[in-house]
């Protein structure tokens, strides 16, 4: 069966074993490519030294990759209804490897400027194709799958660049580089292997989609996708608008930086956790259930770090992070359902690409203005504000929910 050019609904779903070589392929590819985006963090004061380049110069370098990585979102979306999303994936993920290789045989700043614009082209093919490619394989069980496709991109933040912090100390930042871009070659060689081929044809694709729409219970695919949208902007808003002021705030409770380290990481934690058991909820509780719980959850869980004292603000911290995070997971297994028209790929290229560009521009332009002016606290709690203004909004999205879903709820 086709994994790639059909609906996520429809009657037919992978084999258990086709479905499980996807969610391998697909998990290693989101921990590379996630890897791939953060491991930048770790080569910016590299190149500040040696370009001798200023703050300003240093952003530009990183929007580079990310402004690559949310603009081609949709393009990669139609080149894979041309293409099929495996060769394009496969594609997207030797790109992003020639990239760095390219940043690594640069000699200036140019060469490493179009490093970097190939290896975010490169990768703003995986998010939507990979997720659309999943909720084919799974059919109506692909909430948890996502799930879990989404904790993979956490082990790559955490894997490569500690990985290239390595390689650094034992050979020179180029060759670190080639490396690691060695090694997206070889995901890319094992995306290509593992992913089923494509070899439905147009009228099987066309009933597939006649299928989604009997399937779904409810309204027909596309109604309240821009609610979602909306939804997940709100969502992505809010986590970067807290994280921004966790270490000042820890630090006005007398937390040294080992210890605003620490609490980061505690948080990361437990997003990781999150976004694998809150996709798995999502299932047995149902969307509208468990994204209130987490949105609610979050606002009351920043409030509480806001007013307690240093000890026990750290020991919420996990559990701040498993709801903070976790919403992203069920929100991703809900786009198939909306998809307008059944078009999951391009669904997933819209939704990725509002989410992450919204919450890009959201945390420095309306908080971080909020900061400055009204300080850390409350620049806070205007990011519980943010959470919890997504509960009205998933109880306007309810009723358009399937009905398994409007059931439990």
């Amino acid at each position: 069966m086709s994994v790639a050019s059909v609906p996520t609904a429809s009657s037919e779903t992978a084999s258990p074993p086709e479905a499980r070589r996807t969610l391998l392929a697909t998990g290693v590819n989101h921990a590379l490519h996630d890897g791939y985006t953060d491991l930048i963090y770790v080569l910016l004061p590299v190149w500040q030294a040696e370009f001798g380049l200023d703050y300003v110069a240093l952003a530009f370098l990183r929007s580079l990759y990310n402004g690559a990585l949310a603009a081609l979102q949709m393009p990669a979306s139609r080149l894979a209804q041309a293409w099929g999303a495996r060769i394009v994936l496969v594609l997207g993920t030797g790109l992003s490897a020639a990239g760095y290789a390219i940043a690594g045989a640069s000699g200036g700043l140019v060469g490493l400027g179009v490093g970097l614009l190939l290896g975010g082209a490169g990768s703003s093919t995986q998010h939507p194709l990979a997720s659309a490619v999943i909720a084919r394989a799974y059919g109506a069980a692909a909430r948890g799958p996502l799930g879990t496709y989404n904790f993979t991109g956490d082990l790559g933040k955490a894997a490569v660049p500690p990985l290239v912090g390595l390689l650094l100390t034992l050979s020179g930042w180029r060759h670190a580089l080639w490396v690691i871009a060695g090694g997206g070659v070889l995901v890319a060689v094992l995306v290509g292997r593992l992913l089923p081929r494509e070899p439905q044809s147009r009228s099987a694709q066309a009933a597939a989609k006649r299928a989604t729409r009997r399937v779904a219970g409810g309204s027909p695919p596309g109604a309240g996708f821009g609610l979602l949208v909306a939804i997940g902007m709100l969502d992505n808003a809010a986590r970067p608008a807290f994280l921004l002021y966790l270490p000042f705030l820890l630090q006005e409770k007398g937390a040294a930086l080992t210890t605003v380290g620490l609490a980061l990481s505690l948080v990361f934690i437990g997003g990781a956790l999150g976004k694998a058991v809150c996709g798995r909820l999502g299932e047995r509780l149902g969307v509208t259930r468990t994204v209130i719980l987490t949105e609610t959850g979050t606002a009351l869980a920043i409030l509480a770090v806001i007013v307690l004292p240093l000890a026990p603000g750290l020991i919420l911290l996990p559990l701040l992070g498993v709801m903070l995070n976790g919403t992203s997971s069920v929100l991703y297994g809900t786009v198939p359902e909306l998809a307008p028209g059944g078009r999951v790929e391009r669904a997933f290229a819209v939704f990725y690409t509002w989410t992450l560009g919204g919450s890009a521009l959201a945390a420095p332009l309306l908080y971080g203005r909020l900061g400055d002016a009204a300080g850390p606290h409350w620049a806070a709690v205007a990011a519980a504000g943010t959470a919890l203004a997504v509960v009205p909004l998933m109880l306007a999205l309810a009723p358009r929910l399937g009905a398994a879903d409007r059931q439990r709820a």
